[in-house]
């Protein structure tokens, strides 16, 4: 598969999200009265052209600088730019350019809508695979956010690296998208249905872990997730007995252990985060109830130290002893019971329509 053929599918083949065969590039389920509010204020014209998978908007950004990845028409744009704060910006790259074209067009509108004196988004043409070709400092992003957009990516290695090296020390790349349970095969990838509907091109689970390690992020946090299922008879057919799932990770730029290690800290949570003032939940199975300290592994307390959550969060110092840190059981993302149990990723908590 190559870019023009992704192009012309979300550029051409697909006029709006009720034109996609599969629900594998779009929200479903609930979501939250903030959430509510921000799409509230974004043009029709880029809600309707929406072809995400999960959360886009993680916790404490107000003044952050946000990169999002594979920006579409610019809904997560323009929701973010109101979570930012006149005070933050958001920058949208995408390579199509009748997407950019729609997301350009209401910059003005946008700002106006916000009560901004200027816009705080901009939008850029390009690869994800070249992001260095772009006007974009190293080291010069607090979040990342991108919503099922990877799996159209032909180097994904690529993108991992160029994401860290973007971001700012303890920066986090927060992201939805869809994997595979096993290796998809070379026929598949050349479909280009299946690619533009966002399956063929599924990271295998394990590689994806993989890659976010090679590319120097901590380990990564599973924040929710769901299995996707592929209603489409004929596509079915053609994918066998493949499943998928879509899932939200938290990557965050920070040097850690390989493995999970006890030095004996916890981590007492402030409060003071929105949306979060009592409990703060940082993945699937880690959650800080305010002023309760909580047993933290040392990449936890690396990460928790690092990140932008830090002044909501008391650490206390490493012991000279170490150990192996219990961990929760692995999840099992293509499991349907499990994904239940742990949450919906396009559910409760999304931005969806």
């Amino acid at each position: 598969m190559d870019h023009a053929s992704v192009q012309d599918y979300y550029g051409k083949t697909l006029q709006g999200s009720d034109d996609l065969q599969t629900d594998a590039c779009c929200t479903v389920g609930e979501m939250p009265e903030a959430h509510k509010r921000v799409l509230s204020n974004i043009h029709d014209d880029v809600l309707t052209r929406y072809y995400g998978c999960g959360l886009i908007a993680p916790e404490a950004l107000k003044g952050a600088r946000v990169l999002d990845l594979g920006c579409g028409a610019g809904r997560d744009v323009y929701a973010l730019a109101q979570l930012v704060g006149p005070e933050g910006e958001v920058v949208g790259v995408d390579m199509t350019e009748e997407q950019l074209e729609i997301a350009r067009q209401h910059e003005a509108w946008h700002a106006e809508r916000f009560g901004y004196a200027a816009p705080n988004t901009r939008f850029l043409h390009g690869y994800l695979e070249k992001l260095d070709a772009l006007d974009l400092a190293p080291g010069s992003f607090d979040v990342i956010v991108s919503n099922c957009v990877f799996n159209l990516v032909m180097d994904k290695p690529a993108v991992f690296a160029a994401a860290r090296r973007l971001l700012k020390p303890g920066g986090e790349l927060f992201f939805s998208d869809v994997y595979a349970d096993r290796r998809i095969g070379e026929d598949l990838r050349r479909d280009p249905v299946l690619w533009g509907e966002c399956l063929s091109g599924a990271l295998y689970w394990g590689d994806a872990l993989a890659m976010a390690r090679a590319a120097g992020f901590a380990p990564a946090l599973v924040l929710e997730g769901r299995p996707l299922g592929v209603d489409n008879p004929a596509l079915q057919e053609k994918l066998g007995a493949t499943r998928f799932a879509s899932i939200t990770l938290r990557l965050f730029a920070v040097d850690a252990e390989p493995g999970e290690e006890s030095y004996g800290q916890t981590a007492s949570y402030y409060g003071g985060i929105d949306g979060a003032e009592e409990v703060f939940r940082l993945d699937h199975a880690t959650v800080f109830p305010r002023d309760v300290p909580i047993a933290v592994s040392g990449n936890m307390a690396a990460i928790l130290g690092a990140s932008r959550f830090a002044a909501q969060f008391e650490i206390t110092p490493a012991m000279p002893h170490r150990g192996a840190f219990p961990v929760a059981a692995p999840w099992r993302p293509f499991d349907e019971g499990e994904a239940a149990s742990a949450g919906a990723c396009c559910g409760p908590s999304d931005g969806a329509e």
